[in-house]
């Protein structure tokens, strides 16, 4: 009933003993204090200090968005690294002679990764390392998501076109056009709007 009332105030050690309350504890003394798992303590700390509340929810609001963001761009790579595997597979069975060292094989697969690097980016991994000398990693590694979903499907279309034996310098043309045509798709995907 006094709850209610604004005189009403109720510390750490009345709660524990009025509630029986566990996952806090008060210890008295010169090192002493109020000890509470970590959930009842952000509680309390919301309770008694409305710009602490503030701070939490702007942080969990963050924190969410940041793993959203990286959640959505992680799964997108792991599907280009899938479709890559098709991708290699195809290279290895129809591109790579019986007798090759394992070096030379590494050329071919090379060779094809840019033939989709330079349909999509317009360049091979080499002419970006040279351009990004500052920058880790690949160029894949700072694509779009929007780039990474047309790579993955460039990937897989490669593949069928290796098993169908077009010649690289076709496939590439067709790759960069089906590269332009689906980034139009994507970008402007926000924008469309069906037809009643």
């Amino acid at each position: 009933m006094q709850a209610g009332l604004p005189s009403f105030v109720l510390s750490a050690s009345e709660w524990i003993d009025k509630t029986n309350a566990i996952g806090i504890t008060v210890k008295k003394g010169r090192y002493g204090g109020t000890y509470a798992y970590k959930d009842i303590a952000f509680e309390f700390g919301t309770a008694i200090s409305v710009p602490f509340k503030l701070y939490l929810i702007e942080e969990f609001q963050r924190l969410k968005s940041e793993e959203q963001k990286l959640i959505g761009w992680t799964a997108k790579r792991e599907l280009s690294k899938i479709n890559y595997h098709i991708h290699t597979d195809a290279i290895k069975n129809n591109l790579i002679p019986a007798e090759v060292t394992p070096k030379q094989a590494s050329i071919i697969y090379a060779d094809e990764a840019d033939v989709l690097n330079v349909a999509m980016f317009g360049m091979t991994a080499k002419n970006w390392r040279e351009q990004n000398p500052e920058l880790k990693g690949n160029i894949r590694d700072y694509a779009s998501i929007n780039e990474l979903i047309c790579l993955s499907n460039m990937e897989s279309l490669n593949a069928v076109f290796i098993d169908q034996r077009i010649p690289q310098g076709e496939r590439l043309i067709k790759l960069n056009q089906i590269a332009i045509q689906q980034m139009k798709v994507l970008e402007d995907g926000g924008n469309r709007k069906l037809l009643k």
